[in-house]
């Protein structure tokens, strides 16, 4: 296996950058999520999971950001720009089933999560600080779904694995380790249960409700006690830091360490 992308998202929700290469601390990749959009009104932290209010971050580039004034406009609500999470900060998940029956622009129920399950404190994750999903995983989504493909960048990973074998073959490396170039070794703690962002418009690329109906058909995994879920890749935390580069060679191993 190796390594054949690196992304990073420097805001929450809105859209990334690849890089060819980049410093993995505890605290994931350097500049990953390094700030979010606050929704002034509710103290939230603005998530395109509740795609009805805020699917427009995934318009604008994270890199070159505008400021609050001009990023309210855009978004037709007062927000602003932080690089602290405010304590117990909290963001709202739309469940992604009905915004597939009812649309993105339905009033649809929601769950409302708090920051960094698995992250460091001070992070803006939504769980843990490395998501990453194999090609193996974005061929068999796209190969079972009407297009015959899908962009993996919809599923916004920080590391795409180059893998050989067929179907979601990350969903076996839950309580298992990556060992990535030389130096940097991940734990792989769960997989990764899909919302609404996927079917949302990311920059250029279109709509594509099926990005999210072809997992919920087939490849639905126990996710803690949540039950079956519909998943696509797998969250990591990182066990030891250093750098990583596209190209680098990824091998999976038995956890030499103890578990968080």
């Amino acid at each position: 296996m190796y390594l054949e992308a690196v992304r990073r998202y420097p805001v929450k929700s809105m859209l990334g950058e690849e890089l060819t290469e980049s410093e993995v601390t505890e605290r994931g990749l350097a500049g990953d999520r390094a700030r979010a959009v606050l929704d002034v009104a509710t103290g939230k932290i603005a998530s395109a999971k509740n795609p009805r209010l805020w699917r427009g971050l995934l318009t604008i580039e994270g890199a070159g950001v505008p400021g609050d004034e001009e990023l309210s406009t855009l978004l037709g609500r007062e927000v602003r720009l932080i690089d602290v999470p405010p304590e117990g900060a909290e963001f709202e998940r739309s469940a992604p089933e009905r915004v597939l029956a009812e649309g993105i622009e339905a009033e649809v129920p929601h769950t409302v999560g708090t920051l960094g399950g698995a992250s460091p404190a001070g992070t803006f994750f939504d769980f843990a600080p490395i998501h990453l999903i194999t090609t193996s995983a974005v061929a068999r989504i796209g190969a079972l779904g009407p297009r015959g493909t899908v962009e993996a960048l919809r599923y916004r990973p920080n590391l795409v694995i180059g893998t050989e074998a067929e179907g979601f073959v990350e969903n076996d490396w839950v309580g298992r380790e990556l060992r990535i170039g030389d130096e940097v070794v991940l734990a792989v703690i769960v997989a990764s249960p899909r919302c609404a962002v996927p079917t949302l418009e990311h920059g250029s690329l279109g709509r594509d409700a099926d990005a999210l109906r072809t997992v919920a058909r087939h490849n639905r995994v126990p996710v803690f006690d949540m039950g079956p879920q519909p998943c696509a890749g797998v969250y990591a935390r990182v066990v030891r830091p250093g750098r990583v580069r596209k190209g680098d060679r990824v091998r999976l191993t038995r956890p030499t360490t103890p578990a968080a």
